[in-house]
């Protein structure tokens, strides 16, 4: 199946009740002489414009499960469906390109590129999709700054700028595609309070304001308890899903 081929099926499926993404029997083991199963049976929905924390101790399998969602690994045994589309068995051309058409990423540690500015870091996904104009990419890329409070930072590199600045630049770059999904790593996870307060903000200004949906796995039980819903997952499994705010 060609990316044109699977943008159009995507979009086909977007029918009403169609979750976003959708986990389905979803093992994933990891080999060697002793095989470590990370996740084990997940049975996942996630919906559109849903705030959704994952939570559970360290080793518990929060980040396996976010990368399994995110396209960014493959499962061992069952599948993964993006609105209606099953990923699993793609081409990796096609996975590549429903991870850049369908989710954006902000990882705990950023990982932005320090040879090159705020504003080139954050242009990078839509040079990967190659669908706007040089002056289109860099256009795009200063509106999504500036909506971020970042606007006077664009030409810096990373190292000019604060945690909780770079952190932003990271939801700015995930937002570069227009993506429907952020999935988070650990958003907060090396920032301080005031930082922190400000990403959260940010995440929750997205889903509130903007109609996005965001995934996030924390350690921050606090940060968990503002959100909307919380999965619990203990040795790989889940062990709890609720709703704790719920919206009308």
């Amino acid at each position: 199946m060609s990316a044109a081929d699977t943008q159009s099926a995507t979009a086909g499926a977007a029918i009403a009740g169609t979750p976003l993404i959708e986990a389905r029997n979803v093992t994933r083991i990891l080999s060697g002489v002793v095989p470590t199963t990370l996740v084990h049976n997940i049975d996942l929905a996630i919906r559109e414009n849903e705030f959704v924390a994952i939570t559970g101790p360290s080793g518990s399998g929060k980040s396996s499960l976010l990368y399994l969602l995110g396209l960014l690994d493959l499962p061992t045994a069952g599948e993964v469906l993006v609105r209606g589309l099953e990923t699993t068995h793609m081409a990796e051309e096609d996975r590549a390109h429903a991870r850049l058409t369908m989710l954006g990423f902000v990882f705990q540690f950023h990982f932005l590129l320090p040879e090159f500015t705020v504003l080139e870091n954050v242009m990078l996904p839509m040079r990967a999709l190659g669908q706007l104009s040089a002056s289109g990419m860099r256009t795009r890329g200063g509106e999504l700054l500036g909506s971020l409070g970042l606007g006077d930072h664009m030409n810096k590199r990373p190292d000019q700028l604060s945690g909780g600045q770079r952190q932003r630049v990271a939801v700015a770059r995930a937002l570069a595609n227009e993506p429907p999904v952020i999935l988070a790593d650990e958003p907060t996870g090396s920032l301080d309070s005031k930082a922190s307060e400000q990403v959260f903000e940010v995440l929750r200004d997205l889903v509130r304001r903007h109609g996005k949906t965001v995934v996030a796995v924390t350690h921050d039980l606090g940060m968990a308890a503002r959100m909307d819903r919380q999965i619990e997952l203990i040795d790989g499994a889940i062990v709890a899903d609720k709703t704790i705010n719920a919206r009308g």
